[in-house]
């Protein structure tokens, strides 16, 4: 095998596994993201995009194969800004990310 292909392969391999955990992150944060809005008693009117997005990130079934994460990934991202979404119009903007120092925007001046 030629050096061209080895770093070829090399490089595909670290495209795969950084999709991966990026797809892995952004599970555990919808997650994290469901838990405080439940625990900040704001009401889930969007509950079928948290688990229609766990449903599709766990299924065999996926819009491109599975070492192709970029749907899975897509579809986090949309149930993430679903969630955020019905966070600010329940009146409770940056609760989501409370534990790292609020979202941009939302520090208080002075």
């Amino acid at each position: 095998m030629s050096t061209e292909v080895k770093v070829a392969l090399v490089l595909a391999a670290l495209a795969l596994l950084a999709t991966a955990v990026l797809a892995v992150v952004l599970t555990v944060r919808l997650i994290r993201a469901r838990k405080v809005l439940r625990d900040a008693g704001i009401p889930l009117t969007h509950k079928a995009a948290f688990w229609g997005a766990l449903l599709y990130v766990i299924s065999p079934v996926d819009l491109l194969p599975d070492p192709i994460y970029l749907d899975d990934i897509g579809v986090l991202l949309l149930a993430l800004r679903t969630l955020h979404m019905a966070a600010t119009a329940s009146g409770a903007p940056g609760r989501l990310t409370e534990g790292r120092g609020g979202a941009r925007g939302d520090r208080p001046s002075g």
